[in-house]
């Protein structure tokens, strides 16, 4: 995982998913099992920033008229107890321009890190998330983010289809339910790692170091002129 061609991609780590005035709050979901991702996920901040590893946001939401919601998304979320669209402690339940909508203080963005816009679940779909890796020759990910079950799991499955090599942080990411997040990182791991790798935070940070370490060592040898040259 060369850390010139990575990419951390954060997901959805919004107030409509994490505070529990929020959204998902709102249809019933204990949103302290999901809140044990702020942490690893400031880790993985802090070490992707310190060694110029490209970070990019996501942030799940529609457009306050509705016009990209789906009638099934629609349908579902009304169903859930929580329509999206409607008012809620945060303003208009997964709306964008809303305060709910917006990205968590302790994980927030820095001025130049990407925030992508997405109406579906995957981070893929109706965005340029593909044309921003592409343009900058990331080859490798490395996701986090809520949820594991959906919005992390379907963009990792988009990436993987797509042909990037992919890395899930077990402990950054989480579920509403913490036996379908192991279901979930057990899907990923299976078949020899059938939709890529699985590790914690710390081993994350760990060779990303570790691969700046041998870069920098290249980069001297490539330098240094050949005895005889």
């Amino acid at each position: 995982m060369a850390v010139g061609h990575c990419a951390l991609i954060v997901i959805d780590m919004q107030r409509d998913f994490l505070d529990p005035r929020g959204y998902v709050a709102q249809t019933g979901v204990d949103v302290s099992l999901l809140r044990v991702t702020i942490e690893p996920v400031q880790r993985l901040l802090a070490g992707a920033r310190a060694l110029g590893i490209r970070v990019i946001h996501t942030r799940e939401g529609h457009r306050p008229d509705l016009t990209d919601l789906t009638d099934f998304k629609r349908q579902r979320t009304v169903g859930s107890g929580a329509a999206i669209g409607s008012r809620g402690p945060l303003g208009r339940l997964l709306v964008r321009g809303e305060f709910g909508h917006d990205i968590i203080d302790e994980v927030a963005p820095l001025p130049h890190e990407a925030v992508i816009d997405k109406p579906g679940f995957g981070a893929f779909y109706a965005t340029d998330l593909e044309l921003l890796l592409r343009a900058g020759a990331i080859t490798h990910l490395v996701l986090a983010g809520v949820t594991s079950d959906i919005c992390v799991h379907s963009t990792l499955r988009e990436a993987v289809d797509r042909g990037f090599y992919c890395t899930t942080v077990s402990d950054a990411c989480a579920a509403g339910d913490p036996e379908v997040h192991a279901a979930m990182l057990r899907c990923i791991a299976g078949e020899g790692n059938i939709l890529g790798r699985v590790m914690n935070a710390a081993a994350v940070i760990r060779e990303w170091h570790n691969q700046q370490q041998v870069a920098e060592v290249e980069a001297v040898a490539e330098a240094t002129p050949r005895v005889g040259a």
